[in-house]
């Protein structure tokens, strides 16, 4: 499917509009309180999200607004799942439940964080993605929380969403701590590397500065009267 999209002359920047919107939709149905449909939509939003990167690869269409492009839509898709669920849980209905609006609040406020905290350590060292609550891993408990959701029923493995809610907003700001730490770990490496090497640079100098003070006073010395 990604050779037939890539030799199509599809571009990657379609499919990318196309997983937003989707998921776009799979907000509105969280919010309407139609989870399995949101489910469902959640898979198909994401094998979209999957095949871009893939087709601009292949295609050699890869460019740095398409990473942009696509990075910023992620972060939409992420906050309108979130959004829809606190819709759902605030809503007058027999499933309202303020505390679940606080976790989907404080897991959409963690998610945002994750992601801002990796671009802006990644201007400072090479790489930051460390953390087992990324967004694959996100995406991934919401699909469990949205497709378990039988109203009524008894079976111990339905209705999963509150205790997804519970790990997405704990994870999520776990995550967010481990790569704050990870990011101050490594500029603390840096940082002494680069003193260490600006020590060296510095002995070098002076012991350059004092060999050429001390031939200078030898041939002063061995001069002829």
């Amino acid at each position: 499917m990604v050779r037939w999209l890539a030799h199509g002359h599809i571009n990657p920047n379609i499919l990318t509009v196309i997983g937003v919107s989707l998921n776009v939709g799979c907000g509105l149905l969280f919010g309407m309180g139609r989870f399995f449909a949101a489910g469902i939509a959640l898979i198909v939003a994401n094998l979209f999200d999957m095949l871009d990167g893939q087709v601009a690869r292949l295609s050699g269409r890869v460019t740095r607004f398409g990473g942009f492009l696509d990075s910023s839509l992620d972060r939409l898709s992420d906050m309108v799942v979130f959004v829809g669920l606190m819709v759902f849980y605030a809503r007058d209905t027999e499933f309202h439940s303020t505390l679940n609006v606080f976790l989907a609040g404080a897991g959409l406020m963690g998610s945002v964080m994750v992601s801002y905290a990796s671009a802006r350590a990644e201007s400072l060292i090479p790489k930051c993605d460390v953390g087992f609550l990324r967004r694959p891993e996100r995406v991934v408990l919401f699909i469990i929380g949205a497709l378990s959701t039988h109203p009524g029923s008894k079976n111990y493995f339905a209705n999963r969403m509150p205790a997804v809610l519970w790990v997405l907003a704990v994870g999520s700001y776990w995550t967010f701590a481990h790569r704050m730490y990870h990011t101050w770990r490594e500029l603390t490496k840096l940082e002494t590397k680069t003193q260490n090497v600006e020590a060296q640079t510095s002995y070098s100098q002076t012991g350059a500065s004092a060999g050429s003070e001390r031939r200078a006073e030898q041939r002063l010395v061995h001069k002829p009267g």
